[in-house]
This record gives structure tokens, sequence and C-alpha cells, in this order.
């Protein structure tokens, strides 16, 4: 924390720092000859009515009451990563919806709406990359008639925990009364180490997701517009272990420029710690690599503590996370 020559602890943060990254020590609990302090780094998302928001890596939002200040200051940006491969966050974005894309899109400044007839929020939601063109009230109810023309909740993809991020925008969603349903992490890889692995022998590799491969997939009851997603890409690859009644594993690669992203991998319950989800994705890997690729990305969810230790033994690490925020369930909560 800051400290003054005289040894004090000092708060060297105003509302002029809203935006930036900031590390702050509030009082948490007084008594007795104890006190005890709680330290915050992230982004100050708002400073208003005597109250800040700060916005953690996590997307967790803090609220810290000026009165309970007793240090601040402003700090730099989160040191690169030394592992994986360097990425900025919009260009991940940008290859994430190439890897995952909607059947319908427009363009709302440099916002892009998707719609895919609802099958998966990432294909049905906002995906703000820079200024929508409006002020953002005007630009949410634009997003709001957008999707509701279509029969769909209108949702906003969001990410925090990067340079680049959009802190600032989740906190305004939150005010708004948008509501958080869904987090996830986009991690980054090496390519090259995925692809050694493991040989990838008895694994299928297809241009397209046939009936085998749609019977493991956790989705049941796909449908024309959910296999154009599925089927969307740069270049797709489909990956089968066959089984007795159906694919005992089973993923999805799209090899798009230096980046692989990973998906769908799925293993039969009865099948698992055989290593088959490290021979899918090894074998996937090795073709992304026939093609150029270099890099990998791929999402885990926060609460998939199996799938976390699966990828973070294969070298990929935590780059940012996402969030799908839900339209307010209706217009008077929508409100500032």
């Amino acid at each position: 924390m800051e400290i003054s020559a005289a040894g004090r602890l000092e708060v060297r943060i105003t509302a002029a720092d809203v935006g930036k990254r900031v590390s702050v020590r509030r009082l948490s609990e007084a008594g007795g000859s104890l006190e005890k302090f709680t330290d915050t780094v992230g982004v100050l998302t708002s400073w208003t009515d005597g109250v800040l928001l700060i916005t953690r890596k996590s997307g967790e939002t803090v609220r810290v009451a000026e009165s309970a200040l007793v240090a601040g200051k402003v700090v730099p940006p989160a040191p690169a990563r030394r592992r994986g491969p360097a990425a900025t966050y919009e260009e991940l974005a940008r290859v994430a919806a190439r890897a995952w894309p909607p059947v319908e899109e427009e363009r709302l400044g440099e916002w892009r709406l998707r719609a895919a007839g609802g099958f998966t929020r990432r294909a049905n939601s906002a995906l703000p990359l820079g200024d929508p063109g409006l002020p953002l009230d005007d630009a949410l109810s634009a997003v709001r008639r957008w999707y509701g023309a279509r029969g769909l909740p209108a949702y906003v993809q969001a990410a925090t925990g990067a340079e680049g991020t959009e802190e600032r925008l989740c906190a305004e969603l939150e005010r708004r009364g948008w509501v958080r349903e869904v987090s996830a992490e986009v991690w980054t890889g090496a390519l090259a180490p995925v692809a050694d692995l493991a040989e990838g022998a008895g694994v299928v590799l297809s241009r397209d997701a046939d009936e085998a491969w749609l019977a493991r997939y956790q989705r049941k009851g796909v449908s024309d517009v959910a296999l154009r997603v599925l089927g969307g890409g740069p270049s797709v690859w489909f990956a089968t272990v066959p089984g007795a009644d159906a694919p005992a594993a089973i993923g999805r690669c799209v090899v798009d420029g230096r980046w692989a992203s990973f998906a769908a991998v799925e293993v039969d319950a009865a099948q698992r710690r055989r290593g088959l989800a490290t021979a899918v994705m090894a074998a996937l890997a090795g073709r992304a690599l026939e093609e150029g690729a270099s890099a990998a990305w791929l999402q885990v969810e926060t609460d998939n503590p199996g799938a976390r230790a699966l990828y973070a033994g294969m070298g990929f690490a935590a780059h940012h996370a996402y969030h799908h925020y839900r339209e307010p369930s209706d217009a008077a909560t929508a409100a500032p």
C-alpha cells in the first residue's frame, strides 16, 4: 500500500481514477484492541455517493465505503503471463466469435448482435467490442428490441480480468438491473505440447458432426440451426472415439490462423479416467498443427474442477473471464 514519508498509510485515489486498476485497504472490522483490514485489487468501476465499486479479475464486484478506506493507490496493469501465447482480449474475443458463429448478425456501432434460434448464449448475445455509437441506455434499448423481435431474451456478453476487458460495462449493466446468469473463463496455451500428450490412436477425425457424434453430444435434439453453429468456423474438425452403442468420447476443434479452439470435449461417464479426453485433444491438436496453428484456447466453467485440472495439466492457464447478463424482467428495473 501507499505509505507517506512519515510512515502513514494514505488514500491516493479519487473519483477521477474511475476506470483504472487500483489497490485499496479498508477497515473491515473494529473492536477491542484489534482492527481487521481487507485488501482489494481490481478496476475502480464507479465512485458515487460515498461508495466505491471495484471489479476483481474474476468479475466479482466489491463495494467499499469511502469512510472505511485506510489506503489506496493506482497500480500498474497486471504483468503479462510468461506461460502460453500472448494475446489481447480483443483478439481472443474475435477469434472466439468466429469459432462459434451465429446464423444471424447485425452491427450496432462496434457491438455485434448475434442470434441462432436460442442455441447457446454465446451465439445469442450482444458482443460489445467498442463503442455502440449510442449512449449506453439507448444502446441497451436497441439490443432489447433486436432480440425481442426474434422472440429471444436479450443478453450481453462482457469480459473481465485482462487488459481491455469491460469491468466498467459490467458495473453499469448491474446498476441497470441486468442479471449475470453464467460465467466462464477463457484459457490459453501452446498447441504443440497438447499434440505431444498422446498419439491419438483410435480417434477418428471428420469435417462433419455425424449421427454418432451427436449421440454423445450433451445437447440433445440438436436442430438445423444448432448444426449450422457447430459446423461454422474457418476450419472445423470433429473427433470421435468409437464405442459400442455411442462414441466413448468426442471433441470439436476450429483452426483459425495461429489459433485452435477446443470445445465439446465429452467422455462417456463409464469410460472416464482412461485418457480419452486427452487422446481426443491430442488428435485435434495434431491436425491443427498441420494447418499452421501454434496456440490454443478453450473455455471452462468456473464450477468444473475436473476440466480445470485436466486443462491445467496440459499447460493451459486462465486469460480472462466472461459473463452473460440477461435483460431486466421489466422496463422499470432497466432504468439507471
